[in-house]
């Protein structure tokens, strides 16, 4: 039975997320104090963490980047439940770790098709892992084993999302992955409204791609109103212009 922990300040969400997840069959620990459950997460170690943003002491995005500092709890899966729903709030919640986020208010039968989709996915991380196949594709070489991307003879590091966006758009090589497609293979649910989870997790990866590549922007394509393109090789040069996606 998997183990959920969940820290929110405000006493009404803990009850309705503790009763309906256990519910569903969870085993489900709560706090409402961040500094208080940091510590039992480190003890209890939990297969999945709920984190509210707006709390006393430390703030949702705080805990989270102290949950990924630590050894033992870094590759535990985190959704950030909050009332904070612009595109700068979900970057600064990607930036510090979180893998799902999810707007106040929700509907509890959502937030339990996220919970299962990051344990079934963190189950399928760690029964890939086993086989530490190598794929590589026109310039770009993805390395399962160390979560490492290289682009010729440069490497960087991947978060295991980023790792999974980058190997489902490698095994579409050169074809189009439309946003809806990436949110099911990658997080394993479908929502056609959860545009800013893709751009963001993208965002990132470009950033890291960028670092090791010659030119900026230069392997995935945005397609307008569709989603994204992988191109090993480069995207090619566009009357004398670099083909910039944002």
């Amino acid at each position: 039975m998997n183990k959920i922990f969940v820290i929110d300040d405000d006493i009404a969400i803990l009850e309705l997320v503790k009763i309906n997840l256990e519910l569903a069959g969870y085993t489900v620990k709560t706090s409402n104090d961040p500094v208080k459950g940091f510590q039992m997460i480190k003890q209890e170690m939990p297969d999945l963490i709920i984190l509210d943003v707006m709390m006393p002491d430390v703030d949702g995005y705080s805990l989270a980047l102290k949950i990924r500092q630590q050894d033992t709890t870094k590759n535990i899966p985190i959704i950030m439940l909050t009332a904070l729903g612009e595109l700068n709030d979900k970057l600064k919640g990607f930036n510090s770790g979180v893998d799902d986020y999810l707007t106040k208010p929700f509907e509890i039968e959502e937030l339990k098709a996220r919970v299962l989709a990051l344990l079934n996915r963190s189950g399928k991380q760690i029964e890939s892992l086993r086989y530490k196949e190598i794929l590589s594709i026109g310039d770009i070489t993805l390395i399962p084993e160390s979560y490492t991307v290289k682009i010729l003879d440069k490497e960087t590091k991947l978060t295991p999302i980023e790792f999974d966006i980058l190997n489902c758009l490698m095994q579409h090589n050169n074809s189009m992955v439309s946003s809806k497609a990436l949110l099911k293979e990658v997080w394993g649910y479908n929502d056609n409204d959860d545009g800013d989870t893709i751009r963001v997790h993208i965002r990132h990866l470009r950033s890291k791609l960028d670092k090791i590549s010659t030119e900026k922007n230069k392997y995935i394509e945005t397609i307008y109103g569709g989603g994204y393109r992988l191109i090993p090789e480069g995207i090619k040069m566009k009357s004398g212009k670099q083909n910039k996606e944002k």
